[in-house]
């Protein structure tokens, strides 16, 4: 495959036929393009920012490296995957915890190991397939590391959250209010929305300074720092990488899927690509990316799967990088807004875990598949730590171990006492006006 971009017009390049879709390898004209990249844009820009906001990394320099970072992954895909590489949400508690024990400089070196390690998993499964990560992490085991990974945050949120509670609940209603009100592409901005009305409601109430704003350039380097390696922050990202790799290969499945097009064989590169990405952001002071699911939702409203749309994305946000007066009023976002924010989010992430097990219908009355999961979402949520030597094992780290060993252990055990059914059987239908001593006299009645 050329890594070289080239796409073909889609028609006369100015409309996509009803029911019809534009490829990954085609394009509508360039002004059209470019438009749809700027949605791009706009789609990853509330999730991006929000990640170095919260972890105290500068703004201008994440954004940087979420561009570089998706060009390196359309070249390496050879253009056959629409993606945006945003900053991924599963390395802000390891960062948080890496920085409270070893600076910024830790928590990157942290991000850099966890780069490396996702690009040597990528180039196993470019070489093997995917099948052996399905069976080492099936989707009571997914889930259950990203509920842990969203539910361990919910301190840094409070905390955050009381330090202005009048905007933090205003960002929240707005956020509940754009969901419910907004069509299209605004439904799907509702985060950035509510992160808007926060900041309105902050400014008003002098909870935000613009003397930096003022000080800075219009144009101007990003702010680029250097990691340290240190062995101690290797057990917290450990989960983060299985989380990256579930991630990635779900994004790649569900383009190919809206796509109509088989895309297993570069399944290894796009781990690569990502991996790649994440240790370059680490090596100069961004924030660990991923596959954006906010701009397969711009996607599905315009139908347009054109890869020529992320190049654009991705040049956009390098010259909003270079604008350091730009980085800076981001930079201005109040506490309360991360808070309101940081609520939603981290709940968000939470359930997303209880997501993969319900369409995986996992049986939890199975209890090979309940136990694991209890005694990993406990230790992840109430943050325990275990310390050997020199490495500490926090909360995440802890309940993502927790649940790997503990589910397989039991099904290995089951496989020889046969005490419980085989607890990848997917849970049975349930009828719950059954459950729930429905009367049939009652409905016939209404």
């Amino acid at each position: 495959m050329s890594l070289l971009p080239s796409w073909t017009l889609h028609g006369d390049g100015k409309s996509v036929s009803a029911g019809g879709v534009v490829a990954p390898d085609e394009r509508l004209t360039w002004p059209r393009t470019a438009g749809i990249g700027l949605q791009h844009i706009v789609a990853m820009f509330g999730a991006t920012f929000l990640v170095p906001l919260l972890t105290g990394f500068p703004p201008s320099t994440t954004l940087f490296f979420s561009g570089v970072g998706t060009m390196i992954f359309l070249l390496l895909t050879a253009g056959r995957v629409p993606s945006y590489l945003g900053s991924s949400f599963a390395f802000i508690a390891p960062i948080a915890a890496a920085k409270a024990e070893h600076g910024m400089a830790g928590a990157l070196g942290g991000i850099v190991l966890t780069g490396l390690a996702l690009a040597v998993v990528g180039l196993i499964v470019q070489v093997a397939g995917a099948g052996w990560i399905r069976a080492l992490m099936p989707p009571l085991v997914t889930g259950a590391i990203v509920a842990v990974i969203g539910l361990n945050l919910a301190g840094a949120a409070k905390d955050n959250y009381v330090k202005a509670p009048v905007t933090a609940t205003v960002t929240v209603a707005v956020i509940c209010l754009v969901t419910v009100l907004g069509r299209g592409l605004l439904g799907r901005l509702a985060i950035l929305g509510g992160v808007v009305a926060g900041y309105v409601t902050a400014c008003v109430r002098g909870e935000v300074k613009f003397d930096a704003v003022g000080k800075a350039d219009w144009l101007g380097l990003p702010t680029f720092h250097s990691p340290h390696f240190d062995t101690g922050v290797i057990a917290l990202f450990v989960p983060v990488v299985l989380v990256l790799v579930a991630e990635n290969i779900g994004h790649v499945k569900s383009v190919a899927q809206m796509t109509e097009r088989d895309l297993d064989d570069v399944q290894g590169r796009a781990l690569i690509a990502d991996g790649i990405s994440t240790a370059l952001a680490g090596a100069g002071g961004g924030s660990g990316t991923t596959t954006y699911a906010e701009n397969i939702g711009v996607m599905a409203a315009t139908k347009v799967y054109s890869t020529a749309a992320y190049w654009f994305a991705a040049l956009g946000a390098l010259v909003l990088s270079f604008c350091p007066k730009f980085g800076e009023a981001i930079a201005t976002i109040p506490i309360g807004v991360l808070g309101g924010a940081g609520v939603v989010l981290y709940g968000m992430i939470g359930l997303l875990g209880a997501r993969i097990w319900i369409e995986a219908r996992i049986d939890f009355g199975n209890a090979i598949n309940l136990t694991p999961a209890a005694i990993g979402l406990i230790i992840g949520i109430a943050d325990f730590t275990w310390t050997i030597g020199d490495v500490q094992l926090a909360g995440i780290a802890l309940g993502t171990m927790a649940v790997l060993v503990s589910y397989h252990l039991m099904r290995a055990i089951n496989r020889v006492s046969k005490v419980l059914p085989d607890p990848m059987t997917p849970a049975p239908a349930v009828d719950l006006k059954h459950e729930q001593g429905y009367d049939a006299t009652v409905d016939l009645a209404k």
